[in-house]
């Protein structure tokens, strides 16, 4: 086992590298343009990668991984050097640890880097630079119940919940042994599936859930003060109950195979694992948003090709210990043709994996398909985008009414056809992961070999910090970060502080990618 790196980054020697999916051509001026309801977006060009490797572990000594989940860039740490090169914090929130197996019951926590970003605008696809952002690892904090018990990975429970004074009924996971399968009294933990992020000015987070779907308050030591439950439209029911599991069994119970929820997917409210993916929070820390990942099942959600409308909420948060439900409106998720589908199951819906408030009003999100890049069958990405959406004309079907009850739908759960009387977000395509033009000059690729240049499948999470650094974003130009979610996939991977080696099946090692757009955003 590594110890953790205080500067968690390995030297690539990218010239000479065999890269196919390669484009011809130097990158140009701008790679893409849109304006959304007035708003001008520009894609200038890819400014930066960098990676983690796999194997390295964290200060419990368990594998730094799934990094991309969410992040968080610190504003008020962003600094410009006197050489050019940037300077930040950067906060990442792993979901529920290494579970392509079956989950486990690893502690969700929060990880807290440095970073280290130096441009090289002159890169070209004949002349590639290596990484040029580093990422050094500072500290680890976990998460732990309103009781000060630690929380868990594992999936919660198909039935009941745990109480706690002010709290809503949260999801609760009951385990046997320690929770890995090995010995250990067994016990009962509050089930997290963590996927975003935003910290608060006093180092408190909040974070978004998958299995309630909830949204949580920590503190800065890790320890939860608050929980948010959405309305019943949003809570998974099933056989007439609350059951927030989301059907994936523990690895120590036939190596998570099988259900451990009947039915396997709830009859109403957040499909299995298509819970709150993405969070964002307003400036002055006022506002919170969250979005589900795709349409709720009696919406459509069942079927890729039907979970196109999915549901955005508003709360006040001013008072942190008292949030109020303030608003809920309809975002299109964009549609895609899958060249490994059959005509009858095209065009699939790009879930969302992140969303991210603009200064404007309006909101970044990332949205992208399944099953392609590093690791996967398939080499080729199609759609993996951070787009732009508008709620300024849409419908706040929260105040309309009638539509967040547990049978309450806003569109046919058989066609995904939203009802004529609302009007959904205005969506916007915007920024490419995809184009080789710009990944090439960094050594990386879309399609083509199954390297470890290839982008890996998922990517998660936005991050924001101006290129001016002094100018609070005056000038109008940004880096926009993201890293990649690898699954903690690697052959040399560790939970429960180290005591628990695993192995992933597929064989793989997997990085923990991250790149850096330049953008400019006008009105």
């Amino acid at each position: 086992m590594k110890a953790f790196f205080l500067t968690a980054y390995l030297a690539v020697a990218v010239h000479g590298a065999s890269i196919r999916g390669r484009s011809s051509g130097a990158s140009s001026s701008a790679v893409n343009k849109t304006t959304c309801n007035g708003v001008s977006y520009n894609y200038e060009e890819l400014a930066g990668y960098g990676y983690m490797a796999p194997d390295v572990v964290d200060k419990f000594g368990d594998t730094l991984g799934g990094l991309g989940s969410s992040i968080h860039l610190d504003q008020a740490a962003w600094k410009k050097l006197d050489n050019g090169s940037y300077t930040g914090v950067l906060w990442s929130l792993p979901d529920r640890g290494w579970n392509t197996q079956g989950t486990l019951n690893f502690n969700p926590r929060v990880h807290k880097f440095n970073v280290i970003f130096t441009p090289e605008p002159a890169a070209t696809v004949a002349a590639p630079v290596g990484p040029n952002l580093y990422i050094q690892y500072l500290d680890t904090i976990l998460f732990s119940g309103p009781d000060g018990a630690p929380c868990t990975g594992l999936d919660a429970d198909a039935s009941g919940s745990a109480s706690f004074p002010g709290f809503p009924p949260l999801p609760v996971a009951t385990y046997t042994g320690d929770g890995f399968g090995g010995d250990g009294p067994g016990g009962k933990r509050l089930a997290v599936d963590s996927e975003g992020l935003h910290v608060n000015e006093d180092s408190s987070f909040w974070v978004s859930d998958e299995y309630g779907p909830y949204i949580y308050l920590f503190g800065a030591d890790g320890k939860m003060l608050s929980a948010i439950r959405p309305n019943d439209a949003i809570v998974p029911m099933r056989n007439g109950e609350t059951s927030f599991s989301a059907d994936s069994p523990p690895i120590y119970s036939n190596d998570g195979k099988g259900n451990d929820a009947d039915p396997a997917d709830p009859e109403s409210g957040r499909d299995n694992n298509h819970g709150f993916e993405g969070i964002t929070v307003s400036k002055d820390g006022k506002t919170l948003w969250v979005l589900l990942q795709a349409a709720t099942v009696q919406d459509g959600g069942l079927e890729k090709q039907t979970s196109r409308y999915t549901r955005l909420l508003k709360y006040d948060v001013s008072d942190r210990l008292a949030p109020v439900y303030a608003g809920e409106w309809v975002v299109p998720l964009p549609l895609y043709n899958d060249p490994e589908a059959k005509d009858s199951k095209n065009p699939k819906v790009a879930a969302q994996s992140e969303v991210h408030v603009l200064d404007n009003g309006q909101f970044f999100v990332m949205s992208r398909d399944s099953g392609a890049g590093h690791g996967q069958d398939s080499t080729l990405s199609v759609y993996r985008q951070i787009d732009v959406f508008d709620i300024s004309d849409a419908t706040d079907i929260k105040a309309e009414g009638d539509y967040d009850c547990s049978d309450c739908n806003i569109a046919k759960a058989g066609s995904g056809k939203l009802k004529d009387d609302i009007t959904p977000a205005t969506y916007c395509s915007f920024l490419d992961f995809n184009v080789n033009a710009q990944l090439n000059r960094f050594g990386m690729h879309n399609g083509g070999d199954q390297d470890q240049f290839l982008l890996n499948e998922k990517w998660e999470s936005i991050g924001m910090v101006p290129v001016d650094a002094d100018s609070d974003a005056s000038s109008g130009e940004f880096y926009v970060f993201s890293l990649s979610d690898n699954d903690f996939i690697t052959q040399n991977g560790f939970m429960n502080g180290g005591k628990y080696p695993y192995a992933d099946n597929s064989g793989y090692n997997l990085d923990s990618q991250a790149l850096v757009f330049k953008v400019s955003i006008s009105s």
